[in-house]
């Protein structure tokens, strides 16, 4: 459904269906809509996407690779996002480091089931085998915007 890292037909279809979903709070908790201001378009895009919780923060992951058009979109917005799970909560959005990736990226696949598919390391792999893919996923932590800096994406 995902074929060169872009959603087919289908796969677009659920996506904006999970994405309703998420954004009225009839998902689990840990399922939200990411909003994000296009690129190009400048319109508003939704995303559903799955938050990772480790050590007290919490994570957006890219499960389709660096290339995912939400992960451009956030790059050219500078970070600034709206995550809606019932409520908005304008966001910033913080790459993390390849090299402390490993364990979010675990805890993702606990987290999220359909990620599984796309990426290449089993949930239960060791430590090494994510450090081997963690340049490949992106990882965004979620942080509250600056004070100063209270611009929302959507």
């Amino acid at each position: 459904m995902y074929r060169g890292g872009r959603p087919n037909r289908v796969a677009g279809i659920l996506a904006r269906a999970t994405a309703i979903l998420a954004s009225a709070r009839l998902s689990p908790r840990r399922l939200v809509t990411l909003e994000v201001r296009g690129r190009r378009s400048g319109r508003v895009i939704s995303v559903p996407v799955v938050v990772a919780d480790y050590h007290d923060q919490r994570y957006l992951v890219a499960m389709l690779g660096r290339g995912a058009n939400w992960v451009r979109n956030v790059e050219a917005a500078g970070g600034a996002a709206v995550i809606r799970h019932g409520r908005r909560e304008a966001v910033n959005l913080v790459p993390v480091e390849p090299d402390t990736r490993a364990q979010i990226l675990r805890r993702y696949l606990e987290l999220a089931p359909g990620a599984r598919a796309h990426i290449p390391v089993d949930q239960r792999a060791s430590l090494s085998d994510f450090e081997r893919i963690a340049a490949e996923y992106p990882v965004l932590r979620i942080t509250q915007p600056l004070s100063g800096d209270a611009r929302e994406a959507a």
